[in-house]
């Protein structure tokens, strides 16, 4: 099983990029399972085969406590961990090849908070597992948004320690200029003239930002699909080294 995480700023196309990734595996005959951990979500455009709010939710913790949204988010996500034996057990009875796991919208339990890698670890086990980081495209068409992004990115890369793919998703909601001087930035071209003043210490610091990224950002529409067959493909680098879950060789649908 392959565990592939969902990450990225609230509002950044992660639920929606679950239900699009999974549609896309299924409709190409791969086994692929939902996830959701968020606590706080009201509406899933999937039906999960795991969710966390069958353990906790984050709108009754917010009542019974007199605690604020990100608070409850927080709490919720702490108290779940307190089942985690509980969760595992459910968790373990999911068969599928590919496990899209839908995270809060908080990225700060990813980024910064050790229950967001407790979390992840609960979920994905011993299995081979990676994320994928949203860059919300309508954030990322501003220069100094754009390698705040990608700072936040490498922060969550550095905190769950696994395999990273950066997309730039909800790419139909933003002009093709727009998307090419993003892909631009990811070579790092202009994106020190386009950020305006910069000092020596900052601009030394984005060059090396920069050079960290593996591969550069793709991307992806979760409404036309387009870049899913890139992303897909990123991901089985990282899972089977370019090969399919069943078979010897690529699936040629892809």
């Amino acid at each position: 099983m392959y565990y592939i995480f969902i990450i990225g700023t609230a509002g950044s196309g992660k639920t929606t990029l679950t239900k699009a990734l999974q549609d896309y595996l299924l409709d190409n005959e791969l086994d692929a399972a939902t996830i959701n951990l968020d606590p706080a979500v009201e509406n899933l455009p999937y039906t999960p085969d795991f969710d966390i709010r069958d353990y906790v939710d984050a709108f009754e913790v917010m009542e019974k406590y007199n605690l604020g949204p990100n608070s409850s988010l927080i709490a919720s996500v702490d108290m779940a961990l307190v089942k985690a034996a509980e969760m595992k057990d459910e968790l373990n009875r999911i068969e599928a090849n590919y496990v899209i796991v839908d995270t809060p919208g908080q990225i700060e339990l990813f980024a910064f908070r050790n229950s967001g890698r407790l979390l992840s670890a609960l979920v994905a086990g011993e299995n081979k597992a990676a994320s994928v980081f949203l860059l919300d495209s309508f954030l990322a068409k501003e220069a100094r948004s754009y390698v705040s992004l990608l700072l936040l990115s490498a922060s969550v890369k550095f905190r769950l320690e696994l395999p990273q793919v950066n997309v730039i998703s909800k790419i139909d909601l933003i002009s093709q200029k727009e998307l090419e001087n993003i892909l631009n930035w990811s070579n790092g071209e202009e994106l020190i003239h386009d950020l305006g003043y910069v000092n020596e210490y900052s601009e030394d610091l984005i060059n090396s930002l920069l050079e960290t990224l593996d591969t550069n950002p793709i991307p992806v529409s979760a409404v036309t699909r387009e870049g899913l067959d890139d992303l897909y493909a990123e991901l089985q680098k990282i899972f089977a080294g370019g090969e399919d879950f069943e078979t010897e060789e690529p699936n040629p649908r892809l």
